[in-house]
């Protein structure tokens, strides 16, 4: 049974015990319920240890396979002295009484193996007469990484090593004197064919240079990486597994069909016409600004042609080709522009990077908006007219940005629609959701200044920060106006292959907190292209965790307990506040917890049940400047959950903080809000595994919604007295998503921030509304919402998407079919 099967990534010895072998794989759906793993050498049962990597890292390391696989089982088997003497390693599953073998492979062949380096090359540059090579591999002790030319003579190399996280997250080894990464620079003449060689003791690898190649192209070089660890593969594994892995990857696909969904949603040709003939009171002209280089003919001609078809006409096209004397598109470019006035171009002497070769196009610029394009995406044929159709809405518009896709290189399939939110600062500060199609007000421009060739890998990320900084009309566009060519040396399809882009984000990142004042710290977060914001405050506010409260002591304790026990911030109070306990047992608990801590107080609230009217009494008897609302069946995992959920609140734009919760069986019951979920409101990506990245990573990442769940609400004191706390006339249902809206309405920011983790005891059935009071009542709750949420809810949450389904949590695609 395929699907019951463990499936081998890696067999390898230990790299430091020789007398132990790892071997690496994982179950389809995580799934290792009653199924058991045996290793044998012939027929001689090995005993094993078996670790778990799990996580977002498991995930980006599986992604390819398309199968959502967050567990990775690593088994660290123990070998029998005269290991070297048997014949055969298998690996079986057992599942349900039967016995399938998942690997069978020679003990010779993994000894052999042994005596080779694992090795990736991700980059391999040539540049102003210096080689560069950079990748990863793996071997301990003392390794020597040299270059031999043709004639097997050692040539002199810089080499530098680093630890690399995201190879060492995989490895079970002490990380001590294991450094992966590594970098080696050496000065070459054209021509010349080269070796780089590994050695580590008696194990070494052989790495093919051609300069020529070398300089022809980075994509080819990554295609011959990609060859080399396939035949790699294929050579290790047998053409058994090398198909099997090919067809898991190209085939275990459960997409939607999304070129179906947009062609139903295309403009017809009659609309397309219509829109060509439409007059506009403002017309402005925008001037799309384009650096290129050795752009593969056929790419730039569809781009410049994507132009060209536009149904707005008053553009024009700025072209900065930094091919030189050597370029291979200027005869492609002096014809367009012989046959289009419109379309510029200038021939710059030299590449000399993405930035400078960009500020060049925009030195031609005669526009009123600046259009950012990439000299091989496309883009659709109405992109501009759905431009010029917001600007004569809002006239004051200084920013728009659209939704986009991918297009293969062959141009025929879309795929990876990303359909994004309104303008929303804390996801732009976690990742570049913003990206393509991006305009800009030339005024703008002129005021924030160009490119800078110190974010190369992330100038548009840094250059969108500071247009976004200066702007004071953002306008989002939901509609994909913008189709981004993915080939392999695109960091959309292969985020390996510029490691230095990510990088540049996060000083990209770090350079709009300093410009802003705010003390905070861009790092890393665990997948590419992902950043955390840590936050430097020097003040230590109180927080006031109030917690109401009804029996369920056991419940009640394990909340507290958590917060004391776990939490690295200290400076809190609780405030118990208690609602109408029968049970004599949960009154003497107050007694006992507030005689041992001086932090607990415990107040008692009189009347019927209303989940507004107890937490706004809480409030009264709170000392704290920060608000932690809290249901007292939760329980918080991280130690600084407190301290993430406070340090996002201290900020002046922000005024509630809603956190990530669990439920007990480590699924999601909330990542955020989203207004028109099941009618009225619901959580994001409810019932997904912890670890999910959800949509375009938004389960994972911290970002602005329209609101956050009361079950773990912080809030500042002020922005609560200010909207008058909970409305007391929600006495059950929607009182927190109200809440928020109402704080929304005042101009403060409500985060979610995925880093702040606590689990949530409530059952994922919630109960019927059974009694005809308890119906009535939840009507008129609804009733009460929706005449005061009209607008958010016709119009549509600016933290979603209009094309997103309102019917399912994981941010679906909408059913659209073109009427008539």
């Amino acid at each position: 049974m395929y699907d019951s099967n463990f499936h081998i990534e890696k067999i390898r010895f230990h790299l430091i015990d020789k007398k132990k072998l790892i071997i690496v794989g994982w179950f389809k759906q995580d799934n290792k319920d009653n199924r058991e793993i045996r290793v044998t050498a012939d027929d001689v049962n090995l005993s094993y240890e078996t670790k778990i990597n799990k996580g977002i890292e498991v995930r980006d390391r599986y992604s390819m396979y398309n199968l959502d696989i967050t567990k990775e089982f690593v088994l660290i088997v123990d070998l029998p002295e005269d290991f070297e003497k048997y014949n055969k390693l298998t690996i079986y599953t057992d599942y349900n009484g039967e016995s399938f073998i998942s690997k069978e492979k020679k003990i010779s062949k993994i000894i052999s193996e042994d005596k080779e380096i694992d090795y990736y090359i991700e980059r391999e540059e040539y540049k102003d007469g210096e080689l560069i090579i950079s990748g990863w591999f793996l071997a301990t002790g003392e390794v020597k990484i040299f270059l031999l030319n043709s004639n097997g003579e050692k040539l002199e190399a810089d080499v530098s090593r680093s630890s690399r996280r995201d190879v060492l997250d995989g490895l079970f080894e002490s990380e001590e004197n294991i450094k992966p990464g590594f970098c080696l620079k050496a000065k070459t003449e054209d021509g010349q064919k080269f070796i780089l060689c590994f050695e580590a003791g008696d194990r070494k690898a052989q790495y093919k240079v051609i300069l020529n190649h070398t300089k022809k192209s980075i994509a080819v070089n990554q295609k011959r990486n990609l060859l080399t660890k396939g035949i790699r593969y294929l050579k290790k594994n047998g053409l058994k597994e090398f198909t099997k892995r090919f067809m898991v990857k190209y085939f275990n696909t459960t997409e939607i069909d999304y070129n179906k969904w947009r062609l139903n949603t295309l403009p017809s040709k009659e609309e397309l016409e219509e829109q060509k003939k439409t007059s506009f009171s403002i017309n402005p002209k925008f001037s799309f600004v384009m650096p290129a280089y050795n752009t593969p003919i056929n790419f730039l001609k569809e781009m410049i042609d994507s132009i060209i078809n536009q149904t707005y006409t008053n553009w024009e096209l700025c072209i900065a080709d930094g091919g030189g004397s050597q370029s291979t598109i200027k005869s492609v470019l002096e014809e367009y522009s012989s046959k289009d006035k419109r379309i510029r171009f200038v021939t710059l002497d030299e590449n000399k990077g993405i930035s400078v070769n960009t500020n060049a196009a925009l030195k031609m610029v005669t526009g009123d908006y600046i259009v950012l394009v990439d000299h091989d995406d496309t883009i659709p044929e109405f992109a501009l007219y759905e431009c010029v159709k917001r600007i004569n809405e809002n006239p004051d518009i200084d920013v728009i940005y659209s939704d986009e896709d991918k297009v293969d290189t062959n141009g025929k399939t879309y795929f990876e629609p990303h359909f994004k939110p309104d303008f929303n600062i804390d996801l732009l500060c976690s990742v570049n959701y913003i990206c393509h199609l991006f305009l800009v007000k030339k005024t703008i421009v002129d005021t924030v200044g160009e490119f800078r060739q110190e974010f190369d890998g992330a100038q548009d990320y840094d250059f969108i920060f500071r247009c976004c900084e200066e702007a004071k009309n953002i306008c989002h566009i939901p509609t994909v106006l913008y189709h981004w060519r993915c080939h392999m040396n695109s960091t959309s399809s292969n985020p390996e292959s510029k490691l230095y882009a990510f990088e540049a984000g996060k000083r990209a990142i770090q350079a709009h907190y300093d410009r802003m004042g705010i003390p905070a710290k861009a790092e890393h977060a665990h997948a590419f292209g992902m950043y955390k914001t840590e936050y430097m405050w020097d003040e230590q506010p109180l927080v006031s965790i109030v917690i109401p409260n009804k029996d369920h002591i056991e419940d009640l304790d394990k909340c507290i307990m958590s917060i004391i026990n776990k939490s690295i911030y200290r400076n809190y109070e609780f405030i118990i506040v208690e609602n109408n306990s029968t049970d004599e047992k949960t009154f003497e608990y107050y007694k006992k917890i507030e005689s041992e801590y001086e932090c607990i107080k415990v107040v008692y609230y009189s009347g019927d049940f209303n989940f507004s009217k107890i937490n706004n009494y809480g409030v009264q008897f709170a000392n704290g400047d920060y608000l932690l609302l809290l249901n007292n069946d939760t329980e918080i995992i991280n130690e600084d959950c407190i301290k993430q959920l406070l340090d996002y609140c201290m900020r002046e734009d922000v005024g509630i903080v809603g956190a990530k919760l669990l439920y007990a069986d480590d699924t999601i019951q909330h990542a955020g809000v989203v207004i028109g979920f099941g009618g009225i409101a619901g959580h994001a990506f409810i019932g997904e595994h912890k670890d999910s990245y959800g949509y375009f990573s938004r389960a994972v990442v911290a970002q602005d919604y329209s609101a956050v769940t009361a079950a773990c609400m912080m809030v500042k004191r002020s922005v609560f007295d200010d909207v008058g706390g909970l409305d007391e006339n929600l006495k059950v249902a929607f009182n927190d998503i109200d809440f928020c809206l109402r704080v929304r309405k005042t101009g403060k920011l409500v985060v979610y921030n995925p880093f702040a983790t606590l689990y949530h005891f409530e059952s994922k059935s919630r109960g019927a509304e059974d009694t005809h009071t308890k119906v009535e009542r939840f009507n008129s709750e609804i009733a009460t919402f929706e005449s005061r949420w009209d607008d958010i809810l016709t119009n549509g949450d600016p933290y979603y998407n209009v094309n997103l389904s309102l019917d399912r949590a994981d941010f679906a695609l909408k059913k659209q079919m073109r009427e008539g």
